[in-house]
């Protein structure tokens, strides 16, 4: 969003669609008051202005002589030079949300681009060998579109797998870097021999058959607080030219957390040139919580001590999507760290139970719109720990749904609500009690923010459910 800078010479015109007539005049009318600007306001013939159209919009657009510049929705983002070629007059693209048009005016933060990280992520599929080649491929393929750098094929404790090296093949297939993670010597050397270049992992027990495998081995000690071993194995493997990244194994909470972590800060400090990894699953996967904000630290820690693989899995549901996570935690905390700044107002794709921010309209807007509008369609807002539902000449509010809809039915133009509506406001209100719930921002029409999983809803159906409701 680009920030304007008004002088005497300025005049805006916002176009803005019925139904955030009354918001728009309430923000832009404190904006102005703020910043001095003169402004004028164009009312389409529509009443949701996320569906103004740019050649829609030129059928309909009618500005002061004085005009200098014209602030449309952001949903016009597209026709912004179309607009200009065909009117000769500067266009502004405006926010989403009309309650955002101040920022227009002041010191408008831009986003950085957060393309830059310096950790892998190494996803494991585990228990391979219980897996056909077929599923196993396609769970790989899914978490390389993830964020995945490599993947790790678990094998099975109990029973080698014959059949591990066409695994190995099938993944490599994919373009993509492969580990196995066993102790098994025989099963390494098929893996290796087949393509993968990192076996997961090496102690006492297997470390001679490691000098055979010609590929980088991860170090971990013989039990979690045995770091004699540990440093027994990267000397062994050190005088066998045997390529090797760090691990001493992140514990879970209750088992020594705080106490693992400074095993790492202690294993940087002794080798602060050799590459380390951090197994992070023993934590987000053995924790009732959800996993994002646990990654988000948990990458942090590794940044901050050069940790540069974190081995991750996602098989308890709430930890369904790390690899996707630890991606966008990657590279909030490499910015962070670069820039020597807080990972905030960086990216929202994270913040997903709760939104960074709500906005909510006055009263006074709820009693203009009841007031100017003049069709039967029900306006759902949520905001102030209560639903409410605005149409023509009717405002009604309650932090109950279901007592909301049962004033409704007893305020409604006969025949209003047939099954069809009853099931839209049903599903929108449902929408609205969440965000309620959870403190997030509700749109009617409009997918909740998710963050990263967000599923966007088709901006279509609002013009199909108006026709049906006899708007436009």
């Amino acid at each position: 969003m680009v920030t304007l800078k008004p002088n005497a010479g300025h005049h805006y015109h916002f176009i803005t669609g019925k139904l955030a007539e009354a918001s728009v005049k309430d923000t832009v009318a404190k904006a102005a008051s703020e910043h001095g600007f003169s402004y004028s306001i164009g009312v389409m013939p529509i009443t949701v202005a996320a569906l103004i159209t740019p050649k829609w919009l030129l059928r309909h657009l009618e500005v002061p002589s004085e005009t200098t510049h014209v602030i449309v929705p952001g949903y016009c983002e597209e026709g912004h030079s179309f607009l200009e070629q065909e009117t000769g007059i500067s266009f502004v693209i405006g926010p989403k949300d009309c309650r955002e048009i101040p920022r227009l005016f002041g010191d408008a933060y831009q986003k950085p681009e957060l393309n830059a990280h310096s950790i892998e992520i190494i996803a494991e599929i585990n228990h391979v060998p219980r897996k056909s080649i077929k599923e196993v491929v396609r769970v790989a393929q899914q978490l390389i579109a993830d964020g995945a750098d490599r993947i790790d094929l678990g094998c099975d404790p109990s029973e080698r797998c014959s059949e591990i090296s066409e695994y190995v093949r099938s993944v490599r297939e994919l373009g993509v870097n492969v580990s196995i993670d066993t102790f098994d010597p025989v099963e390494a050397a098929d893996a290796t021999g087949a393509g993968a270049d990192l076996v997961l992992s090496v102690n006492s027990s297997n470390r001679n058959a490691a000098i055979d495998w010609g590929c980088e081995v991860v170090v971990i000690p013989d039990s979690t607080d045995d770091l004699a071993s540990f440093h027994q194995t990267v000397d062994f493997l050190g005088k066998h030219n045997v390529p090797c990244r760090l691990d001493s194994i992140l514990e879970p909470i209750g088992a020594g957390l705080m106490a693992s972590l400074n095993r790492y800060v202690a294993v940087r400090a002794e080798y602060p040139d050799l590459p380390m990894m951090m197994g992070i699953g023993n934590v987000t996967e053995l924790s009732d919580v959800d996993s994002a904000g646990i990654n988000l630290i948990l990458l942090a820690i590794c940044a901050e001590l050069r940790i540069e693989s974190v081995l991750t899995t996602q098989v308890i549901n709430w930890a369904r999507s790390s690899v996707r996570e630890c991606d966008v935690a990657r590279r909030l905390v490499h910015h962070s760290l670069l820039n020597r700044v807080p990972p905030k107002r960086l990216c929202d794709d994270l913040v997903m139970l709760r939104d960074g921010r709500l906005l909510s309209h006055s009263e006074k807007v709820f009693q203009s719109l009841a007031a100017t509008i003049k069709d039967n369609n029900y306006r759902i807002f949520s905001q102030d720990g209560k639903l409410h539902l605005v149409s023509a000449g009717l405002w009604l509010s309650d932090d109950d749904p279901f007592r909301l809809f049962d004033r409704l039915m007893k305020e409604e133009i006969s025949g209003n609500v047939d099954a069809g509506h009853a099931f839209y406001l049903g599903y929108e209100m449902a929408k609205a009690n969440i965000a309620l719930i959870l403190g997030k921002q509700y749109e009617q029409d409009r997918a909740l923010n998710w963050g990263m999983l967000t599923v966007s809803e088709d901006l279509h159906r609002i013009q199909r459910t108006s026709r049906a409701r006899g708007g436009k």
